[in-house]
């Protein structure tokens, strides 16, 4: 039996199907309603990350791998404490649970925000990119957005199983790139090609397949069950976003964004926007976070992970394509559409 948390996100999602395909016993966690397109003959299980008995319960002795996919992502400030308590007090209600049962294999879902950023003091020429592996360390007297915060945190409670003889991998996506639900996460750049906006922000985007995300995830737990105790970055490459939102207007047959937000702009709006966020309650369109994401051009190295499995990552034209069809078929984005 494999237990998996965030059965409906995006990544969740597609590993629930490649787990059926493989013919495994699967049961999954999740919140809200299960999607019409999810894999089928899996056990749901409804409840949240941080009901310690139900995590305990779900991991009868027949579980022999927990896939946790489930987290929060948001860079806004009215999520902050909710950041804590799904990504940092939630994995450490289930690192516990695993504890508990001796034998168990943990693949943990983190994120590429858990490494920081470029170290203290570090200066990248124009025209050059700062790489990043699972070496970076996280700087804890810089400024780092709540989210990331949350995700290294996050990884501490992994790192704390470890210690206590769990056996654990952890993997750190980039933006993960698939045709799910557009209304969330990364998908939203594909909305927002889609809905043919003028606007766009300088920077790099370093983005990942969701199926190399899976079939990374599934080499480490399986196939290399003596490897414990290390993270793995998953980026296929880093483009520019201008370039990135050219090609999935491509794809998607759309007009692509053509006007660079300078970034004096984009502070300036981001400011406007808490203002309005505490004025009205509402939340804000852009944030610091978000205005100042990408700046930095800090490409991920995936060499570690290549190394250690052998497999590769698809190239973004690829990857576009094949969301695109899947967005076009499903443009609200209720599930996400399967596509062998």
């Amino acid at each position: 039996m494999i237990f998996v948390t965030g059965g409906t996100g995006l990544i969740g999602s597609f590993l629930l199907h490649a787990l059926r395909a493989r013919g495994l016993a699967v049961r999954a966690l999740h919140r809200g309603s299960v999607p019409s397109g999810a894999a089928p003959g899996v056990e749901w299980l409804a409840g949240n990350l941080l009901d310690t008995e139900l995590l305990r319960s779900a991991l009868t002795p027949d579980v022999t791998h927990v896939f946790h996919c489930a987290g929060l992502v948001s860079y806004a400030p009215q999520d902050e404490d909710a950041l804590l308590a799904v990504n940092v007090q939630g994995t450490a209600a289930l690192v516990d649970a695993c504890l508990a049962h001796p034998g168990i294999r943990l693949a943990h879902v983190s994120s590429v925000a858990a490494l920081g950023g470029p170290g203290a003091g570090q200066v990248v020429a124009a025209g050059s990119s700062q790489p990043m592996n699972e070496k970076a360390t996280w700087d804890l007297g810089a400024a780092h957005p709540a989210y990331a915060t949350s995700k290294y945190l996050g990884e501490l409670e992994v790192w704390r199983g470890l210690a206590e003889g769990l056996s654990a991998i952890i993997v750190n996506p980039s933006v993960v790139l698939g045709p799910g639900d557009w209304h969330r996460s990364s998908t939203r750049l594909l909305r927002y090609a889609h809905q043919q906006h003028r606007f766009y922000t300088r920077g790099l985007v370093n983005f990942v397949d969701v199926r190399d995300v899976v079939a990374h995830l599934l080499a480490l737990a399986f196939d290399y069950p003596e490897i414990s105790g290390e993270r793995y970055v998953l980026s296929a490459e880093a483009v520019p976003l201008a370039d990135f939102f050219r090609q999935a207007a491509a794809a998607m047959q759309r007009r692509p964004p053509t006007v660079a937000v300078p970034d004096w702009a984009a502070e300036l709006i981001w400011r406007l926007e808490h203002v309005r966020a505490v004025l009205t309650g509402a939340r804000p369109l852009i944030t610091k976070d978000t205005a100042r994401a990408g700046r930095q051009p800090v490409v991920y190295d995936h060499a570690k992970v290549q190394s250690a499995t052998g497999l590769g990552f698809r190239p973004l034209a690829e990857t576009l394509a094949w969301c695109a069809a899947g967005l076009v078929e499903n443009p609200a984005g209720s599930a996400p559409v399967i596509v062998p």
